[in-house]
């Protein structure tokens, strides 16, 4: 009797895994999860540790063991899709970007939004003009610190905060004067207000990156907004579609399609080739689910989408949630006391780090302090890193110093930007230069992966890639469309040819089969006898079918005794 309890207990405890989810604040919330628990229930937890009822807006997001990172689904199970040993890492993000984040309506909810667009201004995913940079890091100091104390603030207390990827000390100056001059006396409830609703207003709002390349071989981002299709490459906003434009989204392998139908019937394919397969799917995915939660009206209008053509294998996949307009509805009804937030204030977090952690222009010599040297390399290994979607590699310590080293010394070859035209935008999504050899380094190096910020090292737990991964030539289309791309299309051709001719074939092999049920079975149901009574059947079955198997008939017992005869 006791064996058999401590073997029932053991396999139980076989059952159940330990999670750690990272929060936006940097916190860690730990549990044990069943082995068939889906992700509904982990999500449930979460929200409740949170205090949080409006959480359609929000996600749990991972990495499987190949570094590409997804969205957990909320309808399977947690262990399934993580294909990973425990215990399980993952991060609760914000997943779908209140188009109105000035409109929600708890505290709490419009706090951890805040926390998630913090985040993106810190990674780069927010880019903006320096006068709104400025603005938007004035409203986190005045959140986080309150009002300005001489005593307790002194001269640059500003620089204590890294609020972007890469700043001046004029930047610095600029936010002091605001947090001094304008935002005296605003609660840290009102900062983060005003802050949402400036956030909301900039070009990039909810962005989440997807390094692709176009037709031509060009390195782009693809991101799905609040209120459309958007594609930026170096700096710029390049494509703009809104939801009701988009009719059509689907994958083949690495190559990403997009139908749009605008006005005057005017019909356009844009395509993208992402990285990896895995990368494209995820990136179909994430389409999918933002198209039916910002365009539809309600969920009962989501359907089942797949990814091929017909008779072609391909995936399918369905939203399982709430659309937007549900989401407001449900929120405007929402009636109890307003939760307590606890919130970070001064302490440090990966994604406000002190400043010693980034760029100084105190660390440049004096003649050259008018003047910030940002690299194209470095710029766009930043959006990379940073990225929701991107597969991450990590390196060593040594490795990221050396390799920064380098990147410092071949800036300032590469760009000059006067301090006076400074944008936090113009270190993170660079402009594309015209040297041709440089172009290629700088899309082998955005393919094969480079060293990753502490922020997406400790977030992906990425493992240190092998020489023969880092000297991993770029695939064909790292050279452009043509040459060696051309073989990939034919050979899918061909695939796609003797796709059909197989499921030709099997339709009339089952066809046949039906036929021979239909002639030599005594199988005597409503529906065989239906289709034997008719007039055509019953002609087809003394005309055709028994000529027809006498001859099959007569010929195999020629060959039987021909055999016999041998």
């Amino acid at each position: 009797m006791l064996s058999r309890w401590m073997s029932g207990s053991s396999r139980s405890l076989e059952r159940e895994y330990n999670c750690t989810v990272r929060l936006l604040d940097d916190s860690e919330y730990s549990c044990t999860i069943q082995r068939d628990a889906k992700g509904q229930y982990l999500f449930d937890l979460l929200c409740h540790h949170l205090n949080l009822l409006e959480k359609d807006y929000f996600g749990i997001r991972f990495v499987d063991p190949d570094k590409q990172r997804h969205w957990l689904e909320f309808t399977k199970s947690v262990v399934k899709q993580m294909r990973a040993q425990p215990p399980f890492t993952m991060c609760f993000r914000v997943k779908f970007y209140p188009t109105d984040p000035a409109a929600l309506k708890e505290e709490i909810t419009r706090y951890l939004v805040f926390l998630q667009i913090k985040r993106d201004l810190y990674h780069g995913r927010l880019l903006c003009k320096t006068s709104d940079a400025a603005l938007l890091a004035a409203y986190i100091l005045q959140a986080e610190i309150g009002d300005y104390d001489p005593g307790k603030h002194p001269e640059g207390y500003s620089s204590k905060f890294q609020f972007f990827p890469k700043h001046s000390e004029k930047l610095e100056r600029k936010i002091a004067e605001i947090h001094k001059t304008e935002l005296s006396g605003q609660t840290p409830a009102t900062s983060e207000l005003n802050f949402l609703r400036k956030a909301q207003t900039l070009e990039t709002y909810g962005v989440d990156p997807h390094p692709c390349k176009d037709v031509s071989g060009n390195a782009a981002f693809l991101a799905f907004t609040p209120f459309g299709f958007v594609v930026l490459q170096g700096n710029k906003r390049v494509h703009f579609i809104k939801w009701n434009e988009v009719t059509k989204m689907k994958f083949e392998g690495k190559t990403f399609y997009l139908y749009v139908s605008q006005k005057e019937e005017k019909k356009i394919v844009l395509t993208y080739f992402a990285p990896t397969p895995e990368a494209c799917k995820h990136l179909w995915k994430c389409g999918i689910e933002n198209q039916a939660f910002y365009k539809l009206e309600k969920s009962s209008q989501v359907r089942t989408v797949s990814s091929s053509n017909l008779f072609f294998k391909g995936s399918r996949f369905r939203y399982s949630g709430r659309v937007a307009k549900e989401v407001m509805e449900s929120s405007a009804k929402i009636k109890r006391e307003p939760p307590e937030i606890h919130r970070a204030g001064l302490v440090p977090s990966r994604s406000c780090p002190s400043i010693t952690h980034g760029p100084r222009l105190s660390s440049v010599p004096r003649t050259r302090r008018r003047a910030v040297h940002i690299s194209i390399m470095e710029g766009l290994e930043s959006l990379r890193d940073s990225a929701h979607s991107t597969p991450v590699r990590s390196a060593s310590h040594g490795e990221a110093l050396a390799a920064r080293g380098a990147r410092a010394d071949s800036s300032e070859r590469v760009a000059v930007i006067a301090d006076e035209n400074y944008s936090p935008a113009d270190s993170v999504l660079p402009t594309p230069v015209a040297e041709h050899s440089l172009e290629l380094l700088l899309l082998a190096r955005h393919l094969n992966g480079a060293p990753c910020s502490i922020e997406e090292e400790k977030e992906a737990e990425a493992s240190t890639p092998t020489a023969a991964e880092a000297a991993e030539p770029p695939g064909p289309r790292a050279l452009g469309p043509g040459g060696a791309a051309q073989a990939p299309q034919v050979n899918k051709f061909v695939l796609s040819v003797l796709r059909l001719l197989l499921v030709t074939v099997g339709l009339l092999f089952v066809l046949l089969l039906l036929l021979i049920v239909l002639t030599e079975s005594d199988l005597d149901t409503a529906f065989f006898r239906d289709i034997r009574q008719t007039p055509e059947f019953e002609q087809f079955h003394y005309q055709y079918f028994c000529p027809l198997r006498r001859w099959f008939a007569c010929k195999i017992r020629a060959v039987v005794s021909l055999l016999i005869d041998t």
